[in-house]
């Protein structure tokens, strides 16, 4: 309800029309990718750094490296062996780090005059991190990787429903077959030399990408970016292994009995990559299907059946190939099997009488203000400039992704739910509580 009654509004104001973050990039002898959008609104700046590896760059036997390195990198570097948080915490900076199956990224945002101090830390862990890489800082990470695992997945209800999807959706071997987590065993097995092998392969000047943004002087931004990150050495270009697209021929159903509350389904179909033709048609789908009380599950399985508790779905973009999600959380003695059905009712009525153009209107305006809110700060224009220029080489991107949505019609909408759920194509991973 919320995004129609702010499409007038995101019109009478003018936030409808093209936004764009003005920057400008160039590029290193070493490769890297550097971007500067300066912005003096507020005294910060965001150094935020992008490297083109995820997990699913891993070898066989080799998963977890990736996330594993998203800890290490905050032990300490050659010319700054300690804590990383330590010294720029000290200085007001909000800083963290995140991997995921395609890329890790690493951000500071701190008082502008701390800016030398932001772009020397991050230069010194790229260029001179395995110079202080110890066998006991490995140990140490290993270990708290391992309790972030049962912390995150082994423990919670539900919590390995995604490295379950992910196991059954895509077929051993494949890219994405296991989550960024990685496995115990092999998290407990990775070698120093392994792990330092896979940071020469992937932590490199020209398979990385450096976005400046906020209150800083340009000339003085270059010069800081020339002196720190200009010495870093080059590597050979590394090459990403993309397999052919899964597709599904039949229907595949997997049970899981865990320590949960109550049944609970998860039905996945394997969809384009981020900004293909139909991404964006499958997020108006999904808005259209679960985005509030309105929307068609929710009112079906929720409101009139009450067979769920809550239910959602969502086009989970990757850069490969995405997995469209529905899942529901059945209500106390109703089942999976029910939620099932009643998806499957809601899926073909859609598929009948399609998508409304209020639908469209709604998804669309839900996803123009996400766009809008992130550029409201700095850190988020800084990766959102950042993404745009690992996936498509334009960190002004903005423009073109935002287009997707608004030339995007109930045909389309449609056409993407025929084309893209079929319903005996899928993945259903149901999760069952253990007998008392």
């Amino acid at each position: 309800m919320w995004q129609a009654m702010l499409l007038p509004l995101l019109v009478a104001t003018g936030l409808s029309a093209e936004p764009s973050v003005p920057f400008t990039k160039y590029e290193l002898a070493n490769g890297l990718d550097v971007t500067l959008s300066p912005d003096h609104s507020v005294p910060f700046v965001c150094v935020n750094v992008w490297y083109d590896v995820g997990s699913k760059d891993e070898v066989a036997g080799r998963s977890g490296f990736a996330h594993l390195f998203e800890h290490l990198m905050f032990n300490g570097s050659k010319h700054a062996d300690e804590d990383f948080f330590k010294p720029l915490q000290k200085l007001g900076a909000r800083l963290n780090g995140s991997t995921n199956l395609d890329r890790t990224n690493y951000y500071e945002c701190l008082p502008s005059e701390q800016l030398p101090r932001a772009i020397f830390l991050e230069a010194d862990r790229m260029g001179w991190l395995l110079e202080a890489l110890t066998l006991d800082k490995l140990v140490n990470q290993k270990d708290v990787v391992r309790n972030e695992r049962r912390q995150n997945y082994d423990n919670p209800p539900y919590g390995h429903a995604w490295l379950e999807l992910l196991k059954n959706a895509y077929p051993a071997g494949h890219p994405y077959h296991i989550a960024t987590i990685g496995k115990h065993e092999e998290i407990d097995a990775a070698e120093l030399d392994d792990v330092k092998a896979f940071f020469r392969k992937w932590y490199l000047p020209n398979n990385a990408s450096l976005v400046l943004t906020g209150d800083f002087d340009d000339g003085v931004a270059r010069a800081l970016v020339d002196l720190y990150f200009g010495p870093v050495a080059r590597g050979p270009q590394p090459e990403h292994l993309r397999p052919a697209p899964l597709v599904m021929t039949e229907e595949k159903r997997v049970v899981v009995t865990d320590k949960v509350p109550f049944e609970k389904v998860w039905v996945v179909w394997p969809t384009p990559a981020v900004l293909e033709r139909g991404d964006a048609d499958l997020d108006l789908l999904a808005s259209a299907l679960a985005a509030g009380k309105e929307s068609r599950l929710y009112a079906a399985l929720v409101h009139d059946l009450q067979l769920a508790q809550e239910v959602s779905a969502y086009q989970g973009s990757q850069a490969w190939q995405s997995l469209f999600v529905i899942s529901a959380t059945a209500s106390e003695g109703h089942t999976g099997a029910e939620l099932v059905a009643a998806i499957d009712k809601v899926l073909g009525e859609t598929v009948k009488s399609g998508i409304t153009q209020r639908e469209v209107e709604v998804g669309r305006t839900a996803f123009e203000v996400g766009f809008f809110n992130n550029l409201a700060t700095i850190q988020g224009k800084a990766d959102l400039l950042n993404g745009y220029n690992v996936r498509t080489g334009d960190p002004g991107y903005l423009g073109k992704d935002l287009a997707r949505y608004k030339v995007a019609t109930t045909e389309t909408v449609a056409a993407a739910l025929r084309t893209w759920l079929p319903p005996d194509k899928r993945l259903v991973l149901t999760f069952v509580p253990e007998v008392k």
